[in-house]
């Protein structure tokens, strides 16, 4: 028998692979706040068990990954939402299921540089799906949970990377930070050989995310509205995530106008509306939210110490 063939290093198949190696870890925050709520019956709703899991991008994909694989041969309908999800399990077999989970503060707690990249890649996660969803409903998309899911798990690739190759994610976010100019797209390539886009597009499909999912956080699908959606969410997320001055947002602020049939100021003040939100969760995730970076108004306190201005949710 001839020798297995290995994907050579820096393909697609080299990183699907290497990504898909070990559990996916999730949040700790996500695994206290389930664990109380598995203690308390009386609390335990399916919607604030959603509310949970919808905090964690990490989250989110086990669960969906967990229902794809497991549902009936019968169930013709994809399930696309945690919320969903839930029903289809129930809430006691899932609490059952996920009882023990890795968390990537134990996973990288020895690596507090990728720590601390990971969970700016799950807070700006967060703050893609709340500005999809507000979008969604102003748009009124019939499937609004779907739009927001999608925009939750567009970078959850990139998580991985953080938790299984530590040192070319952080080289990759060194080279971004010493060249506010360069693209993403372009960072990745010179570091991984690869972008992250080509890994997700490849690492749904092996992995099983429902495919209207995967259509969803296709870039190349930019053209069709949901999709657009989407992608603007993203793009509005990642670049307010370098501050509010970062050259790329007037035009994503367009782009969004133009989907929302809104000017880019109207889309601007809503974004800001919506990083408020956002900036009451910050715990969840350890690192400042974009609206850390918002030009103070007269009068409002500095966040200079470790305790962000605006507190918990």
């Amino acid at each position: 028998m001839g020798a297995v063939l290995q994907p050579a290093e820096g393909s697609v198949d080299h990183w699907v692979q290497l990504l898909g190696r070990n559990e996916m870890p999730v949040l700790q925050r996500t695994v206290a706040e389930l664990a109380a709520l598995a203690a308390d019956e009386e609390q335990a709703t399916p919607q604030r068990v959603a509310a949970v899991v919808l905090h964690d991008p990490l989250m989110t994909f086990k669960v969906l990954q967990y229902i794809q694989l497991n549902r009936h041969a019968s169930q013709s309908t994809e399930i696309t939402t945690i919320a969903h999800a839930l029903m289809m399990l129930g809430l006691q077999p899932f609490f059952r299921h996920f009882r023990s989970q890795q968390t990537v503060e134990s996973r990288l707690g020895a690596f507090p540089p990728a720590l601390a990249g990971l969970r700016a890649v799950a807070s700006r996660a967060r703050h893609a799906a709340l500005y999809a969803r507000d979008w969604a409903v102003l748009r009124h998309d019939i499937e609004i949970d779907e739009v927001m899911t999608a925009a939750l798990l567009h970078d959850v690739v990139e998580m991985m990377l953080w938790c299984a190759a530590p040192v070319q994610a952080l080289r990759v976010e060194q080279a971004l930070r010493a060249d506010r100019r360069l693209r993403s797209e372009h960072a990745q390539r010179a570091v991984l050989g690869v972008s992250l886009l080509e890994v997700s597009g490849e690492a749904c499909r092996r992995w099983r995310m429902p495919s209207v999912l995967q259509c969803l956080i296709d870039d190349h699908r930019v053209n069709r509205p949901r999709e657009a959606n989407v992608v603007h969410a993203v793009a509005v997320a990642r670049h307010s995530a370098r501050g509010w001055h970062d050259p790329a947002l007037p035009d994503d602020y367009e782009e969004a106008g133009r989907l929302l049939g809104i000017s880019s100021d109207a889309v601007r003040s809503r974004v800001i509306r919506v990083a408020l939100t956002a900036a009451r969760e910050w715990l969840w995730y350890g690192v400042r939210p974009a609206a850390a970076w918002l030009p103070l108004l007269a009068g409002s306190p500095a966040p200079e110490d470790e305790e962000f201005v605006l507190g918990p949710k």
